[in-house]
């Protein structure tokens, strides 16, 4: 045998190769370096398939056992950080399996039967996935927590309504808060949705086309808790729609972490001074000693560009992949992992920030009695004494105008002065031009009213087991 030949043997698909690889391409191809984070999901997918091979004649219960014991051992070691992993290997897949042989012999080169990188590779990922999934959802449970006790405890407090970044109408804090509860539980949901859709084994589909070996598929799904087995070996060889799908709910989950860091960014400013967000999730600045920087709001808006990338990455790369697998699918992993690690950190430390912040009522609340914030209220009340909406609309426009142009709000208005924009106008009319009896008139479903909103807040500390 010549050295190239044995050189090119040395890889575990080499014996078809005369000559070995290139050091510049085990440097380029190597995925070594990041899919060494799936071992736990590669070591437990081989016990299963062992186990079902064992199971159907392909291996001895000798051999069965030298496996699993040999697959532990080695899992001990990646978990105390002291097996060796080989670039020269490729992925977590072959090193581990070469570790095995070089362990157990014969036996371990068994282990392989059945089944191909293509299939074992979506496996680790989809069970990987699976478990990022639990986690997510978990960190969306805490900020919507987070959400609720904040609602609970401004109940009844009063802030500015925004269209436009426009003062609009007066709604409740709670109201606000439990806006963004619904929107994380949206995210929720997707993760659910998402959770069962991968939750099919792809192990058995093999390469491409399945295998002819006596083979149980959905005896490994059973051992590893998958809902079923996926239904074409050709489709299962080179999907990652599962992948698309998580990184796509990931990306709305920062989509709405972004839109809640604009907002704290903006109240915690001197201009709004809504909030008080606590000095442990602030900096200062190297130069103005008087700065308090929301920099935890500020990275999260700006890590949002990260998750937003990693989807874009995906997307383009499955763009013009023909059936079935393709290499380039090795990069599929990095923008996956980086947008777990980047969703995770980003609810978790948000989820702390709320639970730290603080509303200043007085302040929002003098900000609903500027900007005529109960014209709609006005209008609403014409309504009721048969005045078409159309109308309406036109009369409480001219009666702002007026307000603008004598520096006054409409609740600060004479009846007679109103009287000259409609004849219809009583005494009433201060009921509905009160911020308050504006908010409270809100009496919809979803509406900002105060019974609609202890309601909403019931539902929700019910729906996550706050008990009161």
């Amino acid at each position: 045998m010549t050295e190239q030949k044995k050189n090119g043997s040395e890889k575990m698909w080499g014996g078809r190769f005369g000559e070995g690889t290139a050091a510049s391409v085990e440097a380029f191809s190597a995925s070594i370096h990041y899919d060494c984070r799936l071992y736990k999901y590669d070591i437990a997918g081989s016990k299963a398939h062992a186990a079902m091979l064992a199971a159907n004649g392909i291996l001895s219960q000798v051999e069965l056992t030298a496996i699993t014991d040999g697959l532990s051992a080695i899992e001990r070691e990646i978990s105390a950080g002291t097996f060796v992993f080989r670039r020269e290997l490729e992925d977590i897949h072959m090193n581990i399996e070469k570790a095995l042989v070089e362990r157990i012999g014969p036996a371990g080169a068994k282990l392989h039967s059945a089944r191909s990188r293509n299939d074992q590779v979506a496996l680790d990922f989809k069970l990987y996935l699976r478990d990022q999934c639990d986690e997510v959802m978990t960190l969306l449970g805490g900020i919507r927590r987070a959400f609720v006790l904040l609602a609970r405890k401004y109940l009844g407090r009063i802030m500015p309504g925004y269209t436009h970044l426009q003062r609009a109408q007066p709604v409740q804090i709670a109201h606000h808060m439990l806006a963004y509860y619904e929107m994380f539980g949206r995210d929720q949901e997707r993760m659910v949705d998402c959770r069962r859709r991968l939750n099919l084994s792809p192990l058995g589909c093999a390469a491409l086309a399945g295998t002819g070996l006596p083979i149980d598929r959905e005896q490994v799904a059973g051992i590893l808790g998958f809902r079923g087995v996926t239904a074409n070996s050709m489709d299962t060889s080179g999907d990652r729609d599962f992948a698309i799908e998580f990184t796509s709910n990931c990306t709305m989950i920062q989509l709405h972490l972004s839109r809640l860091s604009e907002e704290l960014v903006l109240w915690s400013s001197q201009e709004f001074d809504f909030v008080s967000i606590s000095d442990k999730f602030c900096t200062g600045s190297s130069i103005m000693p008087q700065k308090k920087n929301p920099d935890i709001p500020e990275l999260i808006r700006g890590k949002s560009g990260r998750v937003v990338g990693s989807l874009m990455t995906l997307i383009t790369l499955m763009k013009g992949l023909p059936l079935t697998y393709n290499r380039d699918l090795q990069e599929d992993k990095e923008p996956v992992f980086d947008a777990v690690d980047t969703v995770s950190a980003s609810l978790a430390i948000m989820a702390e920030l709320l639970e730290n912040l603080s509303f200043k009522t007085d302040r929002m609340a003098a900000a609903t009695r500027k900007g005529c914030m109960t014209a709609t209220d006005l209008a609403d009340y014409l309504v009721l004494k048969n005045v078409p909406f159309r109308e309406a609309h036109g009369i409480v426009g001219r009666a702002v105008a007026y307000c603008l142009d004598k520096g006054c709000e409409l609740p600060d208005l004479s009846i007679a002065e109103l009287g000259q924009f409609s004849e219809v106008i009583g005494k009433d009319v201060y009921e509905v031009l009160s911020v308050e009896g504006s908010v409270n008139s809100r009496i919809s479903t979803g509406g900002t009213g105060i019974q609609r909103v202890e309601e909403a807040l019931l539902a929700a500390e019910k729906q996550l087991g706050i008990g009161r």
